[in-house]
């Protein structure tokens, strides 16, 4: 300890007295100095992270000197835009895009974007409306129901035939073995003339 009180203070170089004194890879920090290079938040011994003689959150650092790229994120699903370039890290700018050609000649098509047509009714179907089925894309209200029914059906719900989607149980009765031992249930016997 040099004399005057106390140790300099690793980001101000000033003196540190005990009772504002923050310790970090034996060095002394008043508490107000103990922050992250990048971003300046507060540190603790939980959140600090060391490098040389810089001290950093554990995020920032993790930016600047963790590993890059897909599948090293901060957290499970998380998906950061932020490129680094405040921790001095330069990338290379990409491409310029080029369009691709659209072979649908349909001006209303060029504007908006193509879109299926739904078999049920023959409207257009658009994203937010879309479902799935036999191969083709139905609106999700009203057209993706069973032929023969009319009840509202899901991708695991559906048999189809001949391009239009039935409810498995239509289906089995439509389309299904016919006979003694092919009934619907448990024990149930269809009478078919």
């Amino acid at each position: 300890m040099p004399l005057g009180g106390g140790n300099k203070c690793g980001r101000c170089s000033k003196t540190v007295y005990f009772a504002e004194e923050v310790l970090c890879d034996k060095r002394s920090f008043h508490k107000s100095c103990f922050l992250c290079m990048v971003c300046g938040k507060n540190l603790d011994s939980t959140t600090v992270a060391v490098h040389m003689d810089e001290v950093y959150c554990k995020a920032c650092y993790g930016k600047k000197y963790g590993p890059k790229g897909y599948g090293y994120g901060q957290g499970a699903g998380t998906l950061s835009m932020d490129k680094g370039e405040s921790l001095g890290i330069t990338h290379e700018t990409p491409a310029p895009h080029r369009p691709t050609t659209n072979a649908n000649p349909s001006k209303m098509a060029q504007k908006f974007g193509g879109s299926d047509k739904c078999p049920r009714c023959g409207k257009a179907v658009y994203a937010a409306e879309k479902v799935i089925g036999a191969g083709s894309s139905w609106h999700k209200i009203g057209c993706f129901t069973c032929a023969t029914c009319g009840k509202s059906l899901e991708s695991t719900t559906l048999a189809d035939k001949d391009g239009e989607i039935y409810c498995k149980g239509c289906y089995g009765k439509n389309f299904g073995p016919k006979g003694f031992g092919y009934g619907l249930g448990a024990g149930a016997l269809a009478h078919t003339q």
